[in-house]
């Protein structure tokens, strides 16, 4: 959905001294570059409990994007699935947090810590004066610089602290996180692209039922996996696409144990099934399956090095073109957009889910996660490496001269206090919204 990631000159983050974990502000300032993994979600724009293929026109063909619900209803699925998410969430971190360190490293500027992860260290070894730590708090990672630390042995005024580099230096370094995700994502397209290949999709009337789970009201009327809803209630769900779900989920909302009559295909059977949905804790419906346009999809696999770099081109620019829309809808209808806000647990959901429907949809739930994060790092806001950025372009406006320090501090500090304290809520948040949490309520 997009994740952040900050240039900052301190870190309230929880101590291992402190067992209540409260966030505070150290007494010990230390410079660091961090990826709290916070974000609008891209990969949902309606709150409905149901999987779909996003389409988009490309070039006369239509791509299939993975998409699901971040908040209305959450489900982890097994754990196999649970791993492969995680791994793919971990290696985006990873893959940032590299960035800002090679950037620093290969200038010779001192670097020391790396660290997945915020809060109380679970694990930690130490190579070439650095810290590589795992930490307790799964809302990104971080990179941190001595400059500030009263426990270093390097000079302040040594040109290899990065408070003391040229403004471009400093500019690269930050950056660099967001150029690596950048990159990796289009990796990730190419791998794909040579690999299993790019789905492609053709579209027909209406809404098929990839899953219905048991003990469910759709399974105990009749409905099966592979059926296709054609009608509902006796209006004809004709048009393909997202929008054909979105109806037939809203007439099962509001139709809590009243009977709704689904038209169904089965093979070259056509035959009426009346399905009663359950209340929800809502007071909204609910029948218990996954829902999708009827897509037939096949995939094409590149078969020379022109068309793997043409195709991952494509596809680059129109997950980039999806990351930007989502973004531009949540700016400009917040109050609705708000809630889609998603943190680790959510995402963990949704790519469990991707992997439980498809394996390959990984590589696309990989890349658009990738770019979504990229382009939120860039919004100058504090604790995201825009709002770094944001700061050097003031230090360049004033001739050179930087903010006061403790100016610096204050932006940065008050910044990543709220994105710790948001990400806390959401995981609470999205963690009761897991269907078996939600089940056992």
């Amino acid at each position: 959905m997009p994740v952040s990631f900050s240039a900052s000159s301190s870190s309230p983050l929880p101590t291992a001294s402190s067992p209540s974990c409260r966030f505070s502000t150290p007494k010990r300032p230390r410079t660091h570059f961090s990826y709290p993994l916070l974000a609008p979600n891209p990969l949902s724009k309606k709150k409905i409990n149901y999987t779909f293929l996003r389409t988009y026109p490309h070039r006369g063909r239509q791509r299939d994007f993975p998409s699901c619900a971040a908040i209305a209803g959450l489900d982890f699925g097994n754990l196999e699935s649970v791993f492969e998410a995680a791994g793919v969430l971990t290696a985006i971190i990873i893959v940032h947090e590299s960035g800002h360190f090679l950037a620093a490293t290969l200038q010779g500027i001192h670097v020391s810590k790396f660290a997945v992860g915020f809060g109380p260290i679970l694990a930690k070894f130490n190579s070439n004066n650095v810290e590589y730590s795992l930490r307790a708090f799964p809302l990104g990672g971080f990179v941190g610089f001595p400059d500030n630390d009263p426990n270093s042995d390097i000079p302040a005024d040594d040109e290899n602290l990065l408070k003391n580099r040229p403004i471009l230096d400093r500019v690269l370094v930050i950056s660099a996180g967001v150029v690596a995700n950048i990159i990796f994502a289009y990796a990730i397209i190419l791998v794909q692209v040579c690999s299993v290949g790019l789905p492609v999709q053709e579209a027909f009337p209406g809404v098929l039922v990839p899953e219905v789970r048991p003990f469910s009201a759709a399974s105990r009327d009749g409905l099966l996996p592979g059926d296709v809803i054609v009608s509902i209630n006796g209006s004809e769900v004709l048009k393909p696409g997202v929008n054909s779900v979105s109806e037939v989920v809203e007439v099962i909302k509001m139709n809590p144990k009243r009977d709704v009559v689904l038209k169904v295909e089965r093979g070259k059977q056509d035959f009426e099934i009346k399905v009663t949905p359950d209340e929800s804790f809502d007071g909204t419906g609910r029948i218990g399956v996954q829902l999708s346009p009827n897509f037939k999809i096949d995939k094409v696999v590149a078969r020379n090095i022109m068309d793997a770099f043409n195709f991952s081109g494509r596809e680059f620019v129109g997950l980039t073109y999806n990351v930007l829309d989502s973004l531009r809808q949540t700016v400009m209808n917040f109050s609705q957009t708000a809630s889609k806000v998603a943190g680790p647990v959510a995402i963990i959901a949704v790519g469990a889910e991707v992997a439980r429907s498809n394996v390959d949809g990984l590589y696309q739930f990989a890349a658009l996660l990738n770019l979504n994060l990229a382009v939120i790092n860039l919004l100058p806001l504090p604790a995201l490496d825009g709002g770094s950025l944001a700061l050097i372009a003031v230090e360049a406006a004033r001739g050179g001269r930087k903010l006061p320090l403790e100016v610096e501090q204050r932006i940065m500090s008050s910044g990543i206090t709220l994105v710790l304290l948001l990400g806390m809520f959401l995981i609470v948040r999205d963690t009761l919204n897991l269907d078996f949490i939600r089940e056992m309520l």
